[in-house]
C-alpha cells in the first residue's frame, strides 16, 4: 500500500515537473512612461534631396573650333570676367584688323571730303556778297552754291559710310570673342571637358553634349529636395528646416524654405512632387559642403515646446497605445492626438502624464487581455 502511494506522489511530481518546464512563457513587456516635451508636426522629403551650389554654370562656347589655350585648370578659383578657355582664331582676328583699317581709311576720306565742303561752303558764301555788289553773275554764284550742297552731302555720305565701317569693326570683333570663354561669376572650376588641340563643340539644339568648363560657387549652398503634392500645400516660405546629410551623420543643419516650386513635377513611375528649396543658416562651424551630396530636409509646420507626447513608434493603428493593468494583463486605449512627426505624437486626451505604456510593442503575443511579465529596461 505504501508503495502505491509512493508511485503516485512520484508521478504527481513528475507531471507537475513536465507543466512546469513546459508551459507557454509569459511575454515580457516593459513600460515607457509619458511625458512632456517638445512635438511637432512636421513633412519630409519622399526621395533623396541634393546640396546645390547658389550659382553654377555648364559653360560652352557658342561654336565650334580647335582649342587653342586653356586658361584654368580643375579646381581653381576665378574671378568673374576671366578668360577661362580660348579657340583658334587667327582668321577672326585678321578679319577684325582688316575692318579697323578700312573704318580708318573710311574716317580719313570723310575728312577729305568734308575739308572740300567747308571750302565749297566758303566760296558760295563769298560769291554771294560779290553778286549783292554787281562784281560777278548770278548764275556763277548759283553753280557755287550748287556745288556747295552737293559738297555737303557728300560729306554727310561719308559720315555714314565711317559709321558703317565702326559697326563692321564691332561685328568683326563680336564674331571674334565667340571663340573666348569668359566666367560669369567668381567661383570654382569643378571639371573642364577637352584637351588643348581638340574639338570644342556646342550643344545643339535638344542635343545633350558636355560641357566645356563647369564652374560654380563652392562658399554658398542650398537645398532642394521632393515633396510630396500633398504635403506641399501646407508648407510657407520662411518655414524652419532641420537637414541631414549621409556625409555628416551626426549633425542637424538649421535652414528655412526660401522657395516653393510653382508646379507639380510628373515623372514617370514616381509620386507627384513639388520642389522646394531651403536656405542654409549662416553657421561659422559649418564644415566645407560639396555640390552634389545627398540631403534631407525635415520642415516643421507647428510646433509645441511642452505638451503631452507619445513616441511615434508605440502607437498601433495610429492611434492606440497598450498599457498592462492590476491583472497584468494587456489593455488597448484609443487616443486623441494633435500634431505629430516621426518622432513623437501630441497626446490630446486618452492619457495623462505619468502614465506608462508598453514599450516593446513588436514583442510577439502582445494582443489585448493576454496576461504579460513586467520586466524593467528594453
Amino acid at each position: 500500500m505504501n508503495s502505491r502511494w509512493i508511485w503516485i506522489a512520484a508521478f504527481s511530481f513528475l507531471a507537475a515537473l513536465i507543466y512546469f518546464f513546459s508551459r507557454p512563457q509569459l511575454p515580457e513587456v516593459h513600460l515607457v512612461e509619458l511625458s512632456m516635451g517638445l512635438v511637432e508636426s512636421s513633412v519630409s522629403n519622399t526621395r533623396a534631396g541634393t546640396v546645390e551650389a547658389c550659382q553654377r554654370s555648364k559653360l560652352s562656347l557658342p561654336i565650334g573650333g580647335q582649342i587653342a589655350k586653356l586658361h584654368v585648370d580643375e579646381g581653381e578659383e576665378v574671378v568673374a570676367g576671366q578668360l577661362l578657355m580660348s579657340l583658334w582664331n587667327e582668321d577672326r582676328a585678321a578679319q577684325v584688323e582688316q575692318a579697323k583699317a578700312i573704318a580708318s581709311s573710311m574716317d580719313k576720306e570723310r575728312q577729305s571730303i568734308c575739308i572740300a565742303s567747308a571750302s565749297d561752303a566758303r566760296e558760295s558764301q563769298r560769291l554771294l556778297a560779290l553778286v549783292e555788289k554787281n562784281l560777278v553773275s548770278s548764275e556763277r554764284a548759283d553753280l557755287a552754291l550748287a556745288k556747295s550742297n552737293a559738297s555737303a552731302a557728300a560729306c554727310e555720305a561719308a559720315k555714314a559710310r565711317v559709321g558703317q565701317a565702326k559697326a563692321s569693326v564691332k561685328l568683326a570683333e563680336a564674331v571674334l570673342a565667340q571663340t573666348y570663354l569668359h566666367a560669369p561669376f567668381a567661383g570654382r572650376v569643378a571639371e573642364v571637358t577637352g584637351e588643348l588641340g581638340e574639338f570644342s563643340t556646342p550643344s545643339p539644339p535638344g542635343v545633350q553634349t558636355p560641357p566645356a568648363i563647369d564652374l560654380l560657387t563652392d562658399d554658398c549652398h542650398y537645398i532642394s529636395a521632393p515633396i510630396d503634392e500633398v504635403d506641399a500645400s501646407q508648407i510657407a516660405i520662411g518655414m524652419p528646416v532641420r537637414v541631414t546629410m549621409d556625409a555628416f551623420r551626426q549633425r542637424n543643419f538649421p535652414a528655412k524654405v526660401r522657395r516653393i516650386s510653382t508646379y507639380v513635377l510628373d515623372l514617370e513611375k514616381q509620386a507627384r512632387t513639388v520642389a522646394v528649396e531651403a536656405e542654409l543658416d549662416a553657421d561659422q562651424q559649418m564644415p566645407l559642403l560639396l555640390a552634389g551630396y545627398s540631403a534631407d530636409m525635415e520642415i516643421v509646420l507647428q510646433a509645441k515646446s511642452s505638451a503631452l507626447r507619445v513616441p511615434t513608434e508605440l502607437l498601433v493603428d495610429e492611434r492606440f497605445v497598450l498599457l498592462v493593468n492590476q491583472d497584468n494583463r494587456i489593455e488597448r486605449r484609443e487616443l486623441e492626438l494633435g500634431l505629430s512627426n516621426w518622432h513623437f505624437s501630441e497626446v490630446v486626451s486618452g492619457a495623462q502624464q505619468g502614465d506608462k505604456i508598453i514599450g516593446n510593442i513588436g514583442t510577439q503575443g502582445l494582443v489585448e487581455g493576454a496576461e504579460v511579465r513586467v520586466v524593467d529596461g528594453p
